[in-house]
């Protein structure tokens, strides 16, 4: 696709239901050639002034896109699986690429670094209907999620969000998940998009006999993320604004033709204020044309996200967490909450449970890596698998994720050294084509997180 396509296709904000189809008029006949499709490192374009917008011109910076499918054989244009909005995405310039099977929008015509920007300025909207929602019913739904993470599901309240880790017998991260107690007997779940075939199996398996395990396939899933996220959702749902971080509930949202029923949390991915918002697929058109006609709301990929992230310094699923990962090894460890430690009135009865406990009380070599925090001290982005070494060059880990950060514009990153080498302070050496870029080990979150916590 040449750079001068872009004229023809309408500002999000323009896009009809006949402009809409004129466009994938067009697109469906000048298709993106394979490659553009397969291609995991993006590069970000800069335009220089009068240049044409579009993604041939201009200086290119290179941020990295995590495999699309994490751990699942690559997928190819011809077995992706689409989310609800595919359509939109297209007539709003996506550039989309595999990401867990589906192909997903990766940017927009503004480009990565300008997303980036705009979500931590103002408020952005990103789709991630990939994404596996799930919902546990039932009198021992509780106690049976309890089971499977070492995660205080029994006594969180009702109305309130909670950050999980499904794990393996050893103790290892399975996947991520958060779950919301919709109320006594029934939680509400949202799980990895890569994982999520998996997990529900994994689940069923293990507590199907204790409670329903009900898939949502039909649901789709919106996040809209940014300072003013709360001031443009707020016009259509009003209400939204007195939920605090990690709270939510049913909302109806008035689009101005129709209202359309909800179920929201204030929560995200990217380190701001913002909302998730669960989604009957057969209305997220209608939701989605709503959010992103106020003045506040552009569109955001991946890409984007993936950036937000890493600065907010969350882990993602398959680069800085896995199956071999402890939560304790990941930093994880606030998530386990006092009940479930040793001397709690639940204390473990969770898969990998004397190992967590034994690395939580600080047993000699029971945790042999630290996930932590990296900021070059040479203007160099490190990317993730870069290996990392001692000042004496001696092998001692690997960056899992790593980019320039758009807003503190230094190259940061996240990886795992042993616990000798993971005092904040401590200097490291990344070996980035063959050459030592000196890394200091320093605090997460990069850019301070801005939730709303009342």
């Amino acid at each position: 696709m040449k750079s001068h396509d872009f004229l023809t296709i309408p500002h999000w904000r323009e896009v009809t239901a006949g402009a809409m189809r004129q466009v994938l008029i067009h697109r469906r006949s000048n298709p993106r050639p394979a490659h553009m499709l397969l291609a995991w490192r993006i590069s970000q374009v800069k335009w220089t002034e009068g240049a044409t917008p579009g993604f041939d011109t201009g200086q290119a910076m290179e941020f990295d896109l995590p495999p699309n499918s994490i751990g699942v054989p690559m997928s190819t244009p011809d077995n992706l699986l689409t989310v609800p909005l595919n359509d939109l995405h297209i007539a709003m310039g996506a550039r989309m690429v595999p990401f867990a099977g589906y192909s997903m929008p990766v940017q927009y015509p503004m480009g990565l670094m300008a997303e980036h920007k705009h979500t931590r300025a103002v408020a952005g909207l990103f789709d991630v209907s990939h994404m596996g929602q799930l919902r546990l019913v039932g009198p021992d739904a509780a106690a049976a999620l309890e089971s499977l993470i070492p995660v205080d599901v029994i006594d969180l309240a009702v109305g309130k969000q909670r950050y999980g880790l499904l794990l393996n017998d050893e103790g290892g991260i399975i996947d991520d998940l958060m779950f919301f107690k919709q109320s006594a007997n029934e939680l509400f779940v949202i799980v990895n998009g890569a994982c999520k075939a998996g997990d529900m199996a994994h689940i069923q398996a293990k507590i199907g006999a204790r409670c329903q395990v009900i898939p949502m396939p039909e649901y789709a899933l919106l996040a809209l993320q940014g300072p003013q996220a709360v001031t443009a959702l707020s016009r259509l749902a009003p209400g939204v604004e007195k939920l605090v971080f990690m709270t939510g509930g049913n909302f109806s949202v008035s689009t101005g033709t129709e209202k359309i029923d909800v179920f929201l949390t204030r929560s995200g991915y990217t380190g701001e204020d913002g909302f998730e918002i669960s989604v009957h697929q057969s209305q997220a058109l209608t939701l989605a044309t709503a959010l992103l006609a106020q003045p506040e709301v552009k569109p955001i990929g991946l890409g984007a996200r993936n950036s937000l992230r890493l600065e907010a310094g969350l882990p993602l699923y398959g680069n800085d967490i896995d199956a071999s990962t402890t939560p304790v090894e990941a930093g994880l460890q606030w998530a386990i909450q006092k009940v479930r430690r040793t001397g709690g009135a639940r204390a473990g009865s969770f898969p990998g449970a004397t190992k967590i406990l034994a690395q939580l009380a600080g047993d000699t070599g029971a945790t042999g890596r630290k996930r932590v925090g990296l900021k070059a001290l040479e203007r160099i982005p490190v990317r993730e698998h870069t290996e990392l070494q001692d000042l004496n060059g001696l092998p001692i880990g690997e960056v899992t994720s790593g980019l320039l950060g758009p807003t503190i514009d230094q190259p940061i990153a996240m990886g795992y050294v042993p616990p000798a080498f993971a005092t904040l302070g401590s200097h490291v050496n990344a070996i980035v084509r063959g050459k030592p870029v000196k890394m200091e080990v320093v605090a997460m979150p990069f850019v301070p997180t801005n939730y709303f916590r009342g």
